[in-house]
């Protein structure tokens, strides 16, 4: 495995040389059979919705087993262990993101991580937030509470030709706009936003920007300090490979400063264990939105799969994603689709999103790869297809020869 992260290159383990940029792809390439043996599923069938729900690898389901095996047969013996571990992929989790480990808290899923900042906030009459009209619920659903409890205005930017367009989103930000909310990549077109240039403008008019992440965390670089992200929220059982249950927060000190606590608990208090010492302060960072316990076996398991995807690299998947996704859309260039996400550079993802131009509907098509062990995703109105990095080109060709 590549185990050591170097400014121009990599050094191999396995190889015992020091890769450049352009070698490491290759030798990511030659990694791939190995990654494969991790993922049961491969020998099943051609799994292409990541997007959706990961199957996670070996390691991770070992390490969950393990875990529960534990309290199974020594109770809370190692229960400091347990917290390591915890810690350990906190850590993890703040080196993908580019963020210290106490701005991240682990939380249930991405809508309870919005729903506390939503509810943190101190809203004021003419308040408005701006988003986009086709994210996810998770990213609506929290902020159409305000409108309707407090009667803010939520402001909402429209699809254009599968793309956002990133001047009509920056024109609705003005002196009232107090949050930003946005997918880092869209779940039903694969649209990749500038968060950089969107956090600018939201910075311009002292707005806060709100990134639901679950689209694009471990498969995409992302640096919250340098795409000026005040919040990111997301759940780790996508790009992440982590059964589902757990999610997480991110709070940058900006934020922090603005948003309170308002669901907690007795771990959120800097001294959790001093349980009669009712006047403690809050947990610095983020930490203070950890209730109580989390799901222990679950963090086991995401600190496997954290360390596979950084072990890996993630600059690596993404150059391999991009390969294939490109390689899907070349191949389809003359057939009865039209590819709806955009290709652009920099607003291109993992995501590919289809339409059939010849009369299958998304669903038939769902159906109809289905029963030939293909698995992709119906999504919004179009074909949704998601590989992740033990993915081949040669799953890309069944999926080519089997669409009608």
């Amino acid at each position: 495995m590549l185990v050591k992260s170097l400014e121009s290159g990599v050094w191999s383990q396995k190889t015992n040389l020091f890769l450049t940029p352009d070698s490491r792809l290759q030798t990511f390439l030659i990694m791939n059979e190995q990654l494969r043996t991790l993922f049961p599923i491969t020998k099943e069938v051609v799994y292409l919705n990541h997007a959706a729900v990961a199957p996670p690898p070996l390691p991770t389901v070992e390490a969950v087993k393990a875990q529960l095996e534990d309290v199974a047969l020594h109770g809370t013996l190692n229960y400091r262990n347990w917290v390591a571990v915890k810690e350990r992929a906190r850590t993890s989790l703040a080196q993908l993101l580019c963020a210290r480990p106490e701005q991240v808290a682990f939380v249930r899923n991405t809508s309870d991580a919005l729903s506390t900042v939503a509810n943190g906030l101190r809203w004021r009459a003419g308040d408005n937030l701006v988003t986009f009209r086709r994210e996810f619920p998770s990213n609506v659903y929290a902020w159409l509470r305000l409108r309707d409890e407090f009667g803010v205005e939520v402001r909402m930017c429209e699809e254009r030709d599968g793309r956002i367009d990133i001047e009509e989103l920056v024109g609705l930000i003005d002196s009232s706009t107090r949050v930003v909310a946005i997918s880092q990549v869209q779940y039903a077109s694969g649209f990749r936003v500038d968060l950089e240039r969107l956090g600018r403008a939201a910075r311009a008019h002292d707005a806060l920007l709100v990134v639901d992440v679950i689209q694009a965390l471990g498969v995409i670089p992302t640096d919250v300090e340098a795409e000026l992200i005040d919040v990111a929220a997301g759940s780790c059982h996508k790009w992440l490979l982590t059964p589902e249950g757990l999610g997480f927060l991110y709070l940058s000190d900006r934020a922090r400063a603005r948003i309170r606590p308002t669901l907690v608990g007795w771990m959120s208090v800097r001294e959790p264990e001093d349980y009669f010492n009712f006047e403690q302060p809050w947990k610095q960072g983020a930490l203070a939105w950890e209730t109580g316990n989390n799901a222990t076996a679950l963090l086991h398991g995401l600190d496997a799969s954290l360390r596979l995807l950084l072990e890996t690299g993630v600059e690596q998947i993404n150059s391999h994603l991009n390969d294939l996704t490109d390689y899907l859309c070349e191949r389809l260039s003359g057939r009865d689709y039209r590819i709806v996400s955009s290709r652009r550079a920099g607003e291109k993802s993992q995501i590919v999103c289809l339409e059939h131009t010849g009369g299958w509907t998304p669903m038939k098509l769902y159906s109809h790869l289905k029963r030939e062990k293909i698995i992709v995703a119906p999504r919004g109105g179009r074909l949704r297809i998601s590989p992740h990095l033990y993915n081949i080109s040669g799953e890309i060709d069944s999926l080519l020869e089997t669409l009608p």
